[in-house]
């Protein structure tokens, strides 16, 4: 594995990460959302990440003749799914959109699930970006190193 091959692999997981937390952060701002066009309560989502010989960089370095393929270990967001909890049921007779027996339907969120999820995101975030400046500074080192000789 090159060290270019670092690079690309951590920047799959930055790109994933970011989706996850958009993700996350669509369910808190949907918490309380009885109704959606779709006509009931918001769905939570939840995201499903997958391995991937596709690197997001792979077109481009693929253009400029760095790349043959895309190294092991890449990761990307395969797809986005609905969460198939049941909406939690509240009596609020008076609300809009309360059935006939004054239950209205909310999201199945938990917002400390919703936040842990969060942070856990932004902390994978923050760990491939920390190991892709470690790539970097690995790079620059042996340039240097190449430079001296």
């Amino acid at each position: 594995m090159g060290m270019f091959d670092m690079m690309s692999i951590s920047a799959s997981a930055l790109s994933a990460e970011r989706q996850r937390a958009e993700v996350t952060s669509a369910n808190l701002a949907n918490a309380e959302t009885t109704h959606t066009d779709a006509g009931g309560p918001y769905v939570r989502k939840e995201v499903v990440f997958s391995a991937s010989n596709i690197s997001p960089f792979q077109t481009v370095f693929n253009r400029l003749g760095s790349f043959a393929h895309a190294p092991a270990g890449s990761v990307q967001l395969s797809q986005v799914v609905d969460d198939k909890t049941p909406p939690v049921m509240r009596y609020e007779p008076g609300n809009p959109d309360a059935n006939k027996d004054g239950y209205v339907a909310y999201p199945a969120i938990n917002p400390v699930t919703e936040m842990v999820d969060l942070m856990d995101a932004t902390r994978a975030y923050q760990l491939n970006a920390s190991a892709v400046g470690a790539a970097k500074q690995m790079i620059q080192e042996s340039i240097d190193i190449l430079k001296s000789s």
